[in-house]
């Protein structure tokens, strides 16, 4: 399994996926001070071999913090992902009402996305790792 993580300044998306195409175990946001005490229980629950890090401003500190949980840690290109993850999430919940009119590239999401950004991510990784 991959662990999937959209690092932000104040909030990290996660996403936990095994085999591409099918759901993810688990996806979630916390707040960036949170997420060692997260990437561990995830760890003891799942059985993740590498953690997929998105490259944004905020890797670096992240990437330390998760230097010592004893899983590689692979830093993944991360361009375009706030862009996808915004469709994905649209696609997961189509607008209803007069919003379904609405080009979906000029709706918001109603909550943070950084979960759906993790999931591309990890997805990005297991399309490398996977044959």
């Amino acid at each position: 399994m991959i662990l999937g993580i959209d690092p932000g300044t104040r909030k990290c998306g996660y996403a936990v996926m095994g085999k591409l195409g099918e759901p993810p175990a688990t996806i979630g946001i916390v707040d960036t001070p949170s997420l060692r005490a997260i990437v561990d229980e995830l760890l003891r629950a799942y059985p993740i071999a590498v953690i997929a890090l998105g490259s944004g401003t905020h890797a670096p500190p992240v990437a330390a913090q998760l230097a010592r949980c004893g899983v590689p840690v692979r830093v993944v290109d991360e361009h375009e992902t706030t862009l996808r993850a915004r469709a994905r999430y649209f696609d997961d919940h189509p607008p209803r009402g007069w919003k379904r009119w609405v080009p979906r590239g000029m709706l918001l999401p109603p909550r943070p996305i950084d979960d759906y950004a993790a999931l591309l991510i990890a997805e990005r990784l297991a399309a490398v790792v996977t044959p």
